[in-house]
């Protein structure tokens, strides 16, 4: 294992967009929010996806280049079609006309269909807190997850995003699948080369499923299913997992008039590699046209602390608000480096032979 600056694998990243077509204007928003997801510890986001962005755009199912066709556009909502191009440059500017629609309008919701992977939704949520807004995100994914009392793999890990502003050194960010794992992670297990806990997914009969190369093969095969948020029955509250990923759906789905469920495989109907026509939704509200922005930013901060200095479990040393753990993990890393597996390493190795680099 070695641990590699954040600025050589950020140019790295860049360069390696540049290098298979990405402009160098949206290949350096692509690579900026990718170093995010590993400053913040989320490995399952950051340089560990380079590689499957790559592999898309040669196959010709993701376009380098994004072409962004505004359908409808009126005061504080908007409409956008991706046309398949990169997802971080779409949700990026996405994100920047709500903000744009909520300084003017108070609140500014921009919907998107036929769009990418477009990596952690929590640096969107925090563009709109650096404005001292409320920022949310909400995406649709792949199949992986099956509804309660079910089997088969329909929605994806749909996150639900929202951040507030603070005055402690970091903003409340709630970053999370509406699953009990997204996809990523058992890809980063594999990486590691773990089993995936028991509990996590499930094969067609209902069993446990913990062999995560043979998981990651069967999702796409769609013979298992990760388990919603509470697990496989209501009496962890599994359906409420269920509940939130399909409001996600709803909402990356149905206000677009996009794809949803299997129509976001990334197959067409002979089975060949196809666009996956995501959807998002981009909301940011501004906070001064409901109250003083110091004044919530007190309220916030007032919660947090309450929440932080509680009574702790006896076996357990704090207790964390959203967007806490991933600040003090942004200070180590920018300290000592990114940590790269050898399995991460050996994708970081055949980009840098194909594409002619030697930049590590």
């Amino acid at each position: 294992m070695q641990y590699l600056p954040v600025h050589v694998l950020e140019e790295f990243m860049q360069e390696v967009f540049i290098r298979i077509g990405v402009p160098k204007d949206d290949a350096e928003i692509c690579s900026k929010i990718l170093i995010a997801s590993d400053l913040k510890g989320i490995e399952s986001h950051g340089i560990g996806r380079l590689k499957m962005y790559y592999d898309r755009i040669k196959l010709g199912i993701q376009n380098p280049e994004t072409q962004i066709d505004v359908i409808r556009d009126r005061y504080a909502t908007a409409l956008w079609d991706g046309n398949d191009g990169m997802g971080h440059v779409i949700a990026h500017k996405a994100m920047q006309n709500a903000i744009d629609k909520a300084r003017q309008y108070g609140i500014g919701a921009v919907a998107v269909r036929n769009s990418s992977h477009y990596g952690i939704c929590g640096y969107y949520a925090e563009m709109a807190t650096k404005e001292d807004m409320i920022g949310m995100t909400f995406t649709n994914a792949r199949p992986s997850i099956c509804p309660t009392n079910g089997v088969s793999p329909l929605l994806g890990t749909n996150p639900i995003c929202f951040g507030a502003p603070t005055n402690l050194p970091y903003p409340f960010i709630y970053d999370a699948a509406t699953s009990i794992s997204q996809r990523g992670k058992i890809e980063q297990f594999a990486r590691e080369e773990r089993d995936t806990p028991s509990g996590w997914a499930i094969d067609l009969e209902g069993n446990p499923h913990t062999d995560t190369p043979r998981l990651l093969k069967d999702l796409v095969d769609q013979t298992a299913a990760l388990l919603p948020l509470g697990g496989a029955d209501e009496t962890l509250g599994g359906h409420k997992g269920y509940g939130l990923g399909t409001m996600v759906e709803i909402l990356c789905a149905a206000l677009q008039g996009g794809s949803f469920l299997n129509g976001l495989l990334g197959r067409d109907e002979s089975g060949k590699p196809a666009p996956y026509h995501l959807g998002h939704l981009f909301l940011a509200i501004n906070i001064d046209f409901f109250i003083e922005i110091e004044e919530f930013k007190n309220t916030t901060t007032q919660i947090c602390e309450s929440l932080q200095s509680s009574q702790k479990m006896p076996d357990k040393e704090r207790i964390y608000v959203a967007g806490e753990k991933e600040y003090e993990n942004e200070l180590e890393v920018k300290k000592h480096g990114v940590r790269i597996l050898p399995n991460l390493a050996k994708n970081i190795a055949i980009m840098q032979e194909e594409l002619g680099l030697k930049m590590i």
